[in-house]
């Protein structure tokens, strides 16, 4: 008799790269800076500055390791315009207006459930004390 475990194998892999990239991508992602550069980067194009006056609060050090972060994950593309001095501007990809749509879902699910949620953490803190 004859298994065809290889390809199982193969496709117990995958599953586990696929969960292991999920997980690295949502903690590069599930940062109030990374969330609130995907909001303000919305159907628009903006610089460096603009995003950080966009941005209240964030470092120029935290700002640009934020967009790394984002462009290397494909969520943000990065456009150098060859000129003097360089312009860089900030935009989403597809993959980047995806994950903003999913965040809008999930502001508007704790939109719907807040007060079930408040209530229970109430209760849950109450029998902790």
């Amino acid at each position: 008799m004859v298994t065809e475990r290889p390809e199982r194998d193969q496709a117990d892999a995958d599953v586990t790269r696929v969960d292991s990239l999920a997980r690295e991508i949502f903690a590069g992602v599930a940062n109030k800076w990374a969330l609130l550069l995907v909001n303000v980067l919305a159907d628009r194009t903006l610089r460096f500055t603009e995003l950080q006056r966009e941005v209240g609060g964030i470092s120029h050090k935290m700002l640009s390791q934020t967009l790394r972060h984002l462009e290397r994950d494909g969520l943000v593309d990065r456009t150098v315009h060859p000129e003097v001095p360089p312009r860089v501007e900030y935009r989403l990809t597809e993959a980047g207006e995806a994950l903003r749509a999913t965040v809008n879902g999930m502001c508007a699910w704790t939109r719907a459930h807040l007060d079930h949620i408040e209530e229970a953490r109430r209760r849950f803190d109450a029998t902790r004390d």
